[in-house]
């Protein structure tokens, strides 16, 4: 799109860690293209991410210049903090921190007025990848917060169990709102 890329992580089909692969893939293109050597031409990247929902349409233009049409504030968003980041950084929105969790290391930028955004919104720059142990500790925390007001299904796991040792089989369902249980 002129000289720039619009690249859709989640489409046409969608992954849970959409937002990391596109963080990734940022960063990845910033080293790149602040590594290219050419005599005379110093090169520099910007880059911006926002994580919501568009539709995707149908192709418009004709030639290299065809390009799906696609209708959603979270385009548009990205572009404008691509605007905002310096040359070589990438710059995230809030819905796609909060996705993020500490897989990366941030600069917070505070909350921002970007042009053609109703509101101001806040924003970080991705300094780089984190040094955590896991996904499952940098998506989620490494504190797990204790059950609360479950000491009756705690029982009745733990009477389970108890059987299980002793040799005698035991299924347990355990079901939860959904992506409860979404790998990490």
């Amino acid at each position: 799109m002129g000289d720039g890329i619009l690249a859709y992580f989640g489409y046409p089909r969608a992954d849970q860690d959409d937002a990391e692969r596109a963080v990734r893939a940022g960063l990845a293109l910033t080293d790149a293209v602040g590594s290219l050597d050419i005599k005379s031409v110093e090169f520099k990247s910007r880059v911006g991410i926002a994580t919501g929902l568009v539709v995707v349409g149908d192709l418009i233009g004709e030639g290299s210049a065809q390009e799906q049409s696609v209708v959603g504030e979270t385009p548009n968003l990205a572009a404008r903090l691509q605007t905002l980041a310096e040359p070589n950084a990438v710059i995230i929105a809030s819905d796609t921190r909060r996705l993020l969790g500490d897989l990366f290391e941030y600069h917070g930028l505070g909350t921002v007025e970007l042009k053609g955004i109703s509101e101001p919104v806040p924003a970080w720059q991705v300094l780089r990848p984190s040094a955590v142990a896991s996904r499952f500790e940098a998506l989620r925390g490494s504190a797990l917060t204790d059950l609360v007001g479950r000491e009756e299904e705690i029982d009745l796991l733990l009477r389970r169990w108890a059987r299980t040792k002793a040799a005698h089989g035991q299924v347990v369902m355990i079901s939860g709102e959904a992506g409860l249980g979404n790998r990490a």
